[in-house]
């Protein structure tokens, strides 16, 4: 008897790994940062974190439900999408602005581009952008009312003073041990650098993610930030980078965000050129522009540049040559 084979488009290993187990190992990672975000700022923080998240899976649940698409909610990308949205909001922000947020990133970003997997952006950087530009004010004020940070004698000081960013801009070093434990001004979920980095070992330890477009993109930055401390004679310029890696969204950014695997390239060349573009980026925006923060630009920017830079990168299929090298034959 003849054998039938059943003949199926790559890939051809396959494991039992899905979205849904993804992206619950991202809420995990990421619950260390919503904790010392709930921690330092006090109970507001934790009801904009509920809101944004409920927001976004209502936001996908309603949208899919009207066009009558599956619904994937329980994928729980929206989860995600919504809880960094709701860490990238200022601590007292009005409730409104997480739900506008989250509709935007869920619908225009994500939706309306085909949904999971079709986005050319990072959902929750898209509604940030989004924010800051409608919400200028709002988004950039970072006054605190409950939590560590408005009991403390020292923090009641700081809250009308400048972020972390804004004093380093200046030149300035900045204790490095408050922006570790994240002890300072800034987002719900972006100033523990210790949250963060629990969270990102996690990720590694099951191998969610790895380590080339984090280590390229700070690694880069790292290197061009302790050359320009160098340059422009400011003490203790290795200090002042560490203190330029901790403070802002970088962290954050850097092993929750440009690692999306929708939005970033899969090629391990594409991924290199990728994290050291974010590296050269997000130095021009802090250290060269008038801006304090560029994180969020600079993956939206190369986020817009993955589908050139996969192009590039991705290798050639066996016995398949290159234009230049058939013409020298």
């Amino acid at each position: 008897m003849d054998t039938v084979y059943n003949v199926s488009p790559s890939p051809h290993v396959r494991d039992n790994i899905t979205t849904q187990k993804i992206m619950g190992a991202v809420v995990l990672s990421l619950i260390p940062a919503s904790v010392a975000g709930v921690i330092l700022y006090g109970m507001h923080a934790l009801l904009v974190l509920v809101i944004s998240v409920a927001s976004s899976v209502l936001s996908e649940y309603v949208f899919e439900k009207i066009t009558k698409r599956p619904v994937t909610v329980y994928d729980l990308s929206a989860v995600v999408t919504g809880l960094l949205i709701g860490l990238n909001m200022p601590p007292e922000v009005p409730l409104f602005i997480p739900v506008l947020g989250s509709v935007f990133g869920i619908i225009v970003v994500k939706q309306l581009f085909g949904g999971i997997g079709q986005n050319f952006m990072n959902p929750a950087l898209g509604a940030r952008c989004f924010l800051i530009i409608s919400f200028s004010s709002q988004m950039t004020d970072f006054a605190v009312k409950g939590g560590i940070m408005a009991s403390s004698a020292a923090a009641m000081d700081a809250v009308s003073s400048a972020t972390p960013l804004a004093a380093l801009k200046t030149g300035a070093a900045y204790p490095l041990g408050d922006l570790f434990l994240g002890t300072t001004l800034g987002t719900i979920g972006e100033t523990s650098a210790l949250a963060l980095l629990i969270g990102a070992v996690f990720l590694l330890c099951i191998r969610v993610i790895d380590l080339r477009i984090p280590l390229s993109y700070i690694g880069t930055f790292f290197v061009l930030v302790l050359i320009t401390a160098f340059i422009r004679g400011y003490e203790a310029p290795f200090y002042y980078t560490l203190c330029e890696i901790f403070a802002g969204g970088l962290m954050l950014g850097a092993w929750f965000m440009a690692t999306d695997y929708a939005s970033s390239p899969m090629t391990t060349k594409g991924q290199l050129i990728y994290g050291v573009c974010l590296g050269i980026l997000t130095f021009l925006f802090r250290m060269v522009s008038k801006s304090n923060e560029g994180v969020s630009y600079a993956i939206i920017f190369m986020n817009c540049l993955t589908p050139m830079i996969e192009q590039f990168t991705r290798p050639l299929a066996f016995g398949i040559k290159r234009e230049k090298e058939a013409k020298h034959e």
